[in-house]
């Protein structure tokens, strides 16, 4: 696959109005609101249609490490967002504002996901960087050291993974196959996990291997990166340090992102591109079991000036992850109004820090 040419890809300003006129051609009153359940969107769509918007930014674009796609800086998350029913309107709509990274995840944990995908992306396939992702469930400890039968084992189980979400998505292949879940640098180092991929990409089902991770990943990317097999590496980090899954919170004794850079920089360096998750999750909370919205979480981080721009606390966390170590952001967006939030951050997050 050849990556697009920022300056001359299909994400134009023509394509832009494309989009402006498809959110008005679907927002209009009642419909958005029974499409999208979102008060937000509806209001937003009428005023698309009334021409009282002005039009949203036009996308930038990193060069995704060695893969060589030129990826929109905003990846669209379609995990949570798709599991229960299909939002073609809301893919159409992240595709017209000039996303081209649509990544999704293995019906064991994603449950309905793929298959809600597979009508949109069929419809652009050559156009847009797919990943897909599963874990290998080894019954592992993070530091501990996987026998070859161990990764034996749960390499078969990842590859038979991959063949179901081609399965789900109705495709022949997809860009990029993460090792979800990752935390045990032994097992991303073996041989076996390795082989898994190499049959899979000789028989065009992958491009590239990839891996995101929650635990342990400092350790998980610096050995993905000393191997120089991975492409890719998801990481779950805010702007206060590393995200930890299991508290739904900043992990626990975590330098600042800002501290951590140095980090990604040697990781990026190796030739692999950075994508970062949950970058915003922490802010938003749990309610149900008893987590509430923190906004102001990370404030301390910022300095006054960034404090002090017109950004909602999410849209600062987004920038600020953009700016400092990662190529681009994946976001779990199951709204317009959340998409529209989102583009703009990460649209804007350079001019924030010179």
């Amino acid at each position: 696959m050849k990556p697009e040419d920022p300056q001359t890809s299909p994400y134009s300003a023509l394509n832009r109005r494309s989009f402006l006129q498809y959110a008005a051609m679907i927002g209009v009153g009642g419909k958005t609101l029974l499409q999208s359940r979102d008060a937000r969107a509806a209001v937003y769509a009428a005023k698309e249609a009334g021409g009282a918007a002005s039009g949203w930014p036009e996308m930038t674009y990193r060069k995704l490490g060695r893969t060589g796609w030129n990826a929109s800086r905003l990846v669209m998350g379609c995990g949570a967002s798709l599991m229960f029913r299909e939002r073609d309107a809301l893919l159409n709509a992240a595709f017209d504002a000039g996303v081209n990274v649509f990544d999704v995840g293995y019906r064991g944990y994603y449950r309905n996901a793929e298959e809600h995908l597979a009508p949109f992306i069929n419809k652009v396939r050559d156009k847009v960087y797919l990943i897909s992702k599963a874990p290998a469930d080894a019954d592992i400890e993070p530091n501990d050291i996987v026998t070859p039968a161990q990764a034996k084992a749960a390499a078969a189980i990842w590859g038979e993974r991959l063949d179901e979400s081609l399965r789900e998505l109705k495709v022949d292949r997809v860009d990029a196959y993460y090792l979800m879940a990752s935390y045990n640098p032994s097992l991303i180092a073996s041989d076996e996990i390795y082989r898994v991929f190499e049959d899979a990409k000789a028989a065009g089902k992958v491009s590239h291997l990839g891996l995101s991770t929650h635990r342990n990943a400092e350790n998980v990317i610096l050995e993905a990166a000393e191997t120089g097999r991975f492409d890719l590496a998801m990481i779950a980090i805010t702007p206060a340090g590393w995200y930890d899954w299991e508290n739904r919170s900043i992990l626990e004794g975590t330098k600042p992102m800002a501290e951590i850079k140095p980090v990604l920089d040697k990781v990026r360096a190796s030739g692999m591109g950075l994508v970062g998750m949950k970058a915003a999750r922490a802010l938003a909370g749990l309610p149900f079991v008893g987590w509430f919205d923190q906004p102001d979480l990370f404030e301390n981080i910022y300095d006054e000036e960034f404090r002090a721009a017109k950004l909602s606390p999410f849209q600062r966390s987004y920038a600020y992850v953009l700016a400092h170590g990662l190529d681009v952001v994946n976001a779990d967006i199951s709204t317009f109004a959340h998409l529209e939030e989102n583009v703009a951050a990460a649209v804007h997050s350079p001019s924030y820090f010179a």
